[in-house]
Formats: C-alpha cells, sequence, structure tokens
C-alpha cells in the first residue's frame, strides 16, 4: 500500500515543451539530446558550464562496454556493502565507458521540469603517446549488441569520441611530456648548501654570466648564418621563440633546485624552465633572457596560458567531470555505485581497496550523490524494479504525479534518435518521486549544496536491493531480493559439487533426507549459478554444525560428500571477492580458495610440528 494513498490515479500527465516534438508517439519519447563529440567538445563544454551554473542539480547517466564477466559478479542479494563494492570495483576496472551523459535540471513549484541533456562519446585514445588512459579493455558482448541495435555509431566512437585522463594519470603524464614547464623552488640558504652544491652553483652562474654578457653585447647587426651559428655553438645557447636561451643539464632533482635558486635570486630578467625527461624527473634547465621586467611578465603569462591549454588537452572529457565537482549542485543517479566507481576509476584515481576508502574520496570530489533507487525504496513497491522506464511506467499507473519537461535546447532529428535518453528518465523519475513523497525540490538561496529536505537522502550508494551508508553494520544482509529478514552473514554457506541440472528445490529435498536436524523450515536453498548454491539458515549455530558435520561424514552427509559436495561459510566468498580473481564459476574459485586454505593449514602443521620436534630435541640436549 503506498505510503500516499490520497494521490494514488489511475493516469498520468507529463508532458514535453518543445515545437519539434509536438508530433512525437507517446510511446518511445525522443528528447532533443546534444550530441558531443570531440569536434563539438570546447563548445560544448562552455555551453554546459552555464547551464550547470542556471540548474539546481545534475543528473548523470554512463553506457558501459560491460557490467560483469560471469553471473556470480553481479550484486546479489546476500552481499555485503564491502562485496558490493568490490564486485563493482572489479567491473569499473575492466570495462569501459563509451557515453556520458548530463543532464543539469530544475524542478520549480509549478511542476515544470526544465532539462539540458548532453550526450559525450568518449574513446581512449592514447592522444599524447605515453601510455594513457589504458592500454586495453573489455566488452560484453550482450551491451555491444544492445548499443548496436539502438544504431549507435562505433565509428564515431572510435574516430571522434573525446578521449581523457584521470587526475592521477595527468599528474604523471606532466612528468613525461617534453614541453618545457616553470616551477617555483623555495630558496634555501646558503648554509645548508654541501661544498659539491657551492662548487656546482659557482660553475653555473659563471657559465650564465658570461653568456648573459655575451648575448648584451654581441653585435646585433651581424646578419652571417655562420657567425651567428658559430656564436650559439661556443656559448652553448639557443633561441625560444624570439628570446635567447641557455640549456643546463642537470642529473638530479637537486641540481634543478640549485639552479633555479641561483636565477632567482641573482638574475632579475632571467626565467628559468624545467625541460623534462621521458621517462619523469628533468632533462635539463632551460633560462630564458627576457630584455625588461615586462617582458619577463609577459614570458611567464605565455608560459602559463600554455600549460593550462596543455592541461585542457590532456584533461579531455575530465573537464566536464571537474565541471561538475566544482559546482557542489546534488549530482543524482541511478544505481551509484556502479556509476562512481567508474567515474572515480576513469576520471578521478585507482579505486582504494576498501568501501571506506572509496567512499571518504568520493565525497571530496561529489558532496552530495542522489540515487533514485534510495528515493524508489519509500514507495515499497518500486523495489522490484530495477530500470527507469519500467519505474515510471509503474508511477504512470498508480500515481498522479503531473510533471511538464521542457528542454529548451534545440538539436536535429539524428541527435533526437541518438543514445542519451536515459539522462532525461532519471530527472524525470526524480521529479516525479519528490512530487509523491511531498520533498520540494528547490534549492534554497542560503543553501547552494541542495535542498535540505532530501539531506536523509544525500550520499547513501545504492546497487539494487541493499542500500550503503553505513558499514557498521556489515554482517547483517538481506538474503533474499523480496524478503526483508535480517541474518546475519554466519548463517550462510555456499555448496558446490552436486549433479549439474539439479535444481535448488531438488538439493533443499536432498539435505532435508540427510539428517534429521535439516527440516525443510530451517533452511533454504538459492542457486547462485548453474554449478553453485547458497543455504540460508534461518537458525543461528546450524551453519557451523552442517559445516562440521559434512567434514566428519555424519549420516547421508556423508554420502553427498563421497558424491562431490562440498560446503564453505561466508568468510570463504568473502576473501574470493577481495582476492579480485573472479572466475566464470563461483563454485571454481571456491574450490580453488578451499584448496589454498587446507595446504596453508597443512604447510602450518607441519611447521608445527617440526618446531615443536627441535625443542624437544634441545631439552635431551
Amino acid at each position: 500500500m503506498p505510503p500516499f494513498p490520497m494521490l494514488r490515479r489511475r493516469f498520468l500527465c507529463t508532458q514535453t515543451s518543445n515545437l519539434s516534438l509536438f508530433n512525437q508517439k507517446p510511446v518511445g519519447r525522443q528528447w532533443p539530446i546534444k550530441q558531443v563529440t570531440k569536434s563539438n567538445f570546447s563548445d560544448s563544454l562552455h555551453e554546459l558550464k552555464n547551464k550547470i551554473s542556471d540548474s539546481d542539480f545534475v543528473a548523470v547517466s554512463l553506457q558501459n562496454t560491460g557490467s560483469y564477466s560471469s553471473p556470480w559478479h553481479r550484486l546479489l542479494p546476500f552481499d555485503t556493502a564491502e562485496i558490493a563494492y568490490l564486485k563493482a570495483k572489479y567491473a569499473a576496472e575492466r570495462f569501459q565507458i563509451l557515453q556520458f551523459s548530463v543532464c543539469p535540471f530544475s524542478v520549480r513549484a509549478s511542476n515544470k521540469l526544465t532539462a539540458y541533456p548532453f550526450n559525450f562519446h568518449l574513446f581512449p585514445r592514447d592522444e599524447h603517446k605515453i601510455g594513457m588512459p589504458c592500454y586495453s579493455f573489455s566488452c560484453q558482448p550482450s551491451y555491444l549488441t544492445s548499443m548496436a541495435q539502438e544504431d549507435f555509431d562505433f565509428n564515431v566512437c572510435i574516430y571522434d569520441g573525446i578521449s581523457y585522463l584521470s587526475r592521477a594519470q595527468e599528474s604523471a603524464a606532466k612528468g613525461q611530456m617534453e614541453n618545457p614547464v616553470s616551477s617555483g623552488y623555495v630558496a634555501q640558504s646558503p648554509s645548508s648548501r654541501s661544498v659539491a652544491d657551492n662548487v656546482f652553483v659557482e660553475r653555473i652562474k659563471s657559465r650564465v654570466g658570461h653568456w648573459i654578457s655575451a648575448c648584451k653585447h654581441s653585435d646585433t647587426r651581424t646578419n652571417d648564418v655562420l657567425v651567428n651559428s658559430l656564436r650559439k655553438l661556443i656559448l652553448g645557447g639557443e633561441d625560444y621563440g624570439l628570446r635567447p636561451s641557455l640549456n643546463i643539464d642537470v642529473c638530479s632533482e637537486r641540481q634543478v633546485q640549485l639552479v633555479f635558486e641561483m636565477v632567482k635570486s641573482g638574475y632579475e630578467n632571467v626565467v628559468p624552465l624545467i625541460i623534462p625527461a621521458k621517462g619523469g624527473g628533468a632533462q635539463a634547465v632551460r633560462v630564458v633572457l627576457t630584455s625588461s621586467k615586462e617582458d619577463r611578465d609577459l614570458l611567464e603569462k605565455e608560459l602559463q596560458n600554455m600549460e593550462e591549454e596543455q592541461s585542457k588537452r590532456v584533461r579531455g572529457f575530465r573537464e566536464v567531470i571537474d565541471l561538475i565537482s566544482t559546482s557542489r549542485k546534488p549530482v543524482v543517479a541511478h544505481k551509484s555505485l556502479n556509476d562512481f566507481t567508474f567515474i572515480h576509476s576513469k576520471f578521478l584515481a585507482p579505486l582504494p581497496s576498501t568501501m571506506d576508502e572509496f567512499r571518504s574520496s568520493l565525497h571530496s570530489v561529489f558532496p552530495n550523490i542522489l540515487d533514485v533507487n534510495h528515493l524508489m525504496k519509500e514507495i515499497g513497491p518500486l523495489n522490484k524494479y530495477t530500470n527507469v522506464p519500467a519505474a515510471i511506467s509503474y508511477l504512470k499507473r498508480n500515481f498522479f504525479a503531473p510533471i511538464e519537461i521542457e528542454i529548451p535546447q534545440k538539436a536535429s532529428v539524428e541527435e533526437s534518435k541518438n543514445h542519451g535518453h536515459n539522462v532525461v528518465r532519471i530527472s524525470e523519475l526524480f521529479a516525479k518521486l519528490c512530487f509523491i513523497l511531498k520533498i520540494a525540490p528547490e534549492t534554497e538561496t542560503h543553501n547552494p549544496d541542495g535542498p535540505s529536505t532530501l539531506k536523509c537522502y544525500s550520499n547513501v550508494l545504492n546497487l539494487g536491493s541493499n542500500s550503503f551508508q553505513d558499514s557498521n553494520e556489515d554482517d547483517d544482509i538481506s538474503a533474499w531480493t523480496h524478503n526483508p529478514t535480517k541474518i546475519s552473514i554466519n548463517n550462510l554457506l555456499f555448496l558446490w559439487g552436486f549433479r549439474s541440472g539439479t535444481s535448488a528445490r531438488r538439493l533443499k529435498n536432498l539435505l532435508c533426507k540427510s539428517h534429521e536436524k535439516l527440516s525443510e523450515d530451517v533452511f533454504d536453498v538459492r542457486l547462485v549459478d548453474k554449478n553453485c548454491a547458497v543455504v540460508v539458515f534461518w537458525k543461528t549455530g546450524l551453519s557451523e554444525w552442517f559445516l562440521t558435520t559434512i567434514d566428519s561424514g555424519d549420516g547421508e552427509l556423508r554420502e553427498l560428500a563421497a558424491e562431490g559436495l562440498m560446503a564453505v561459510g561466508y568468510e570463504a566468498y568473502k576473501r574470493v571477492c577481495k582476492s579480485e580473481i573472479l572466475g566464470a564459476d563461483l563454485a571454481d574459485s571456491l574450490a580453488e580458495f578451499d584448496r589454498e586454505a587446507s595446504e596453508a593449514h597443512t604447510e602450518e602443521s607441519a611447521e608445527v610440528y617440526w618446531n615443536n620436534e627441535l625443542m624437544i630435541n634441545l631439552d635431551d640436549l
């Protein structure tokens, strides 16, 4: 029964205000989505910045090359928050984002949703020849097939998709690109220098002094090419643009620092630059001679602009991520744990090893994330809907939530047929849920981080049947999707080694017949995949008893064990997920873990035995 029966209706009124779409059919709506590729990225970025600034929320939606390599890699109802994160991490590190949809939007009291959807086509090519952002990625055939059926243009993606580097990759890339960069070292007092440092500084100071003197007193009227070439060869200088420059080879970061200190303290109109080496570090320091203080300021401004342009080229699509982050606008998503592990992996830094570290890192970049899945849980029956169109369809049939969608931007007919529509649906679903739950989604003037009425729904990472906000209750889970009963993970076991084709019901019957303690009402069985099953015991202590009994061989459990039936506790499943070596079959992964655990136990027992023997022999001596 919905919590707001007075709003329940058998109809829903949703309109789209755009003259070019008046003749569209109500089913399979096509909104004008601005398609962005490498060729129009710069202009679109400026436009997106303005739209984000004028809007209250930013919805995001990703189209990836896959999400799991095997059925058990998906989030399962009995997964804890940590395991859910590890599975999402595993997928994010192997698959790739091909489309990233962004939709700044606002919802007004008149129930009008004003949206500005953009769909960015991405492809992680190595444009700067530095081996980044990635060498390879995996593809799930069903995902590519679905994209092909929706007329996705893979040629546009590969040849005109926008590349990018993460923040961590950008920092690493700066050391591999050979463009000179300025730097600012903090000068140290001469007393902190060693004798070798002082010798090096005096030698470089003498060389730079002679070079500056020669540059100032050289006969600039000499146009003889040979004479000019000989002068440059003897002095060791060259031109940096129209300004004379000198390269000083260095062998360490310490020498780089000493050159910078010497130049900045002794020569007012000389600008030092670092020439990076290909493998990282510094190859040389280039000192550039300017004609005056004004010319020096002009050169430093040119260098700053050059570094910024280079950074923009390196960042690529990550400029969009930075825009969303700096805006501090609430980010609306669907299945946020999945999306934001991809976003963190591709655009921020390698994913941390634990859920808590991930949450902390993500919160520093996106302080306010709203998952429509979490809002959907306020309306009980919506729990069973896993995709946005199905959830909207349910609300249409059961609630009165009149939302008028206005998309002011224009787009061609071809653009309207392309991808990116899911981000508008997420915005629409969010607006409808706010209407039904009586949440005012308008941002208060004094609170730029979003409406205070949505604070309790903020930063609850959601993927599937469980919401993950606080990992303190990590040991309690809901075993089945439609059963909210919480049980301890210690009450779960994993079985494999049963005959191929055995159903969950058949397996439960076999277990019921194997021992009098295993009555039908004390446990339940579900298949995880074709070769592995999970057993949930509703009474505490039965799982430990089962493991002990099947190992010792009691009753018909001995016969099942003889036929190959094996069992492990939840801890083994957790260890397999943490190993990040997820096999195609859960049974194989668990069997490998069980074998390694047995070998480790055998080695430990042998070590204890020989240590005891050694102690006995020493006592005899």
